[in-house]
């Protein structure tokens, strides 16, 4: 997670594109959602991003089979 963190303190997301380049794995879901998997897929994190200000709302994070019971595309 600080790697995560550290990771989008630097980032400048425009597009979904520019997360595929660092994050191979991301998820993308409706309403700019965004899901990554962490330390091997054992938890997730769901962040809505805002491309054009440049923010990301951290939406959930958990492990998997905490996920497993949300709705990510509305929480």
């Amino acid at each position: 997670m600080e790697a995560w963190y550290t990771d989008i303190q630097k980032a400048h997301w425009r597009t979904p594109a520019d997360i595929k380049r660092t994050y191979r794995n991301a998820s993308f879901l409706a309403s700019n959602r965004v899901v990554f998997n962490l330390k091997g897929n054992q938890y997730r994190l769901v962040v809505v991003v805002s491309y054009r200000s440049g923010i990301v709302y951290l939406r959930f994070v958990g492990t998997h089979s905490e996920y497993d019971k949300i709705d990510a595309a509305t929480i």
